[in-house]
């Protein structure tokens, strides 16, 4: 059995993060490695129907801390369900969104503080962190373009917020990669798909290569 590997990408709004995990995803695939790609919040039933609540939310919305304990609920229920045991059986799994999604939408953006955030992931999921986190990043006239041709000017509840709001997002994902760059690879998601999809591959290889010895 192969050694199963988690990468997950991470980013703002428009950054290109679902298309480079699937074209990641597609190149595992296409290298006979059997991987499972997948999404946050969302990837089970059970989170995929909180991912709703969220996205979409009823009423007036949700608090904060509301907000931060369904994403960590939808997580647990993603981490025990799907990533756990694709991993345990040698698969890679490619995620768009995890962890670090939240701390810096709900963590430092919505103010609620990493340690909360932290806290959460570690009741709910057991502190599982990925092997690698790709950070995407481009300039607002690009992110502002790809947003419209994805959205076509409709939003959901956590995209649609302020400018100042995805700006303190874009800060902390900034702020994570400088202070673990062992885990981060921030990545200029500038230029054409495949000239980002091959930045990401150059960050990917070394999870090819066997663990050293112990």
């Amino acid at each position: 059995m192969g050694i199963g590997r988690f990468i997950a990408f991470e980013g703002g709004e428009g950054a290109g993060k679902s298309t480079q995990a699937r074209l990641l995803a597609e190149t595992l695939t296409a290298k006979d490695i059997k991987c499972v790609l997948t999404r946050e919040p969302g990837g089970t039933p059970g989170a995929e129907a909180i991912r709703s609540l969220l996205l979409e939310p009823p009423g007036e919305g949700w608090g904060a801390r509301a907000e931060a304990l369904l994403f960590a609920a939808a997580r647990a229920d993603h981490v025990a369900r799907l990533i756990r045991p694709a991993l345990e059986a040698g698969d890679w799994v490619v995620c768009d969104r995890f962890l670090d999604s939240s701390r810096a939408y709900q963590g430092a953006a919505g103010a609620l503080g990493d340690e909360m955030i932290r806290t959460l992931h570690r009741l709910g999921s057991e502190d599982l962190l990925p092997d690698l986190t790709i950070v995407l990043t481009a300039s607002a006239e690009r992110v502002a373009g790809r947003l419209a041709d994805r959205d076509g000017g409709r939003a959901d509840a956590i995209g649609g917020r302020e400018a100042p709001y995805h700006a303190r997002v874009a800060s902390a994902f900034q702020e994570f990669t400088e202070q673990e760059p062992e885990r981060f690879a921030f990545i200029d998601a500038e230029g054409t798909v495949e000239e980002v999809q091959a930045r990401v591959m150059a960050a990917v290889a070394p999870l090819f290569e066997p663990p050293g010895p112990c």
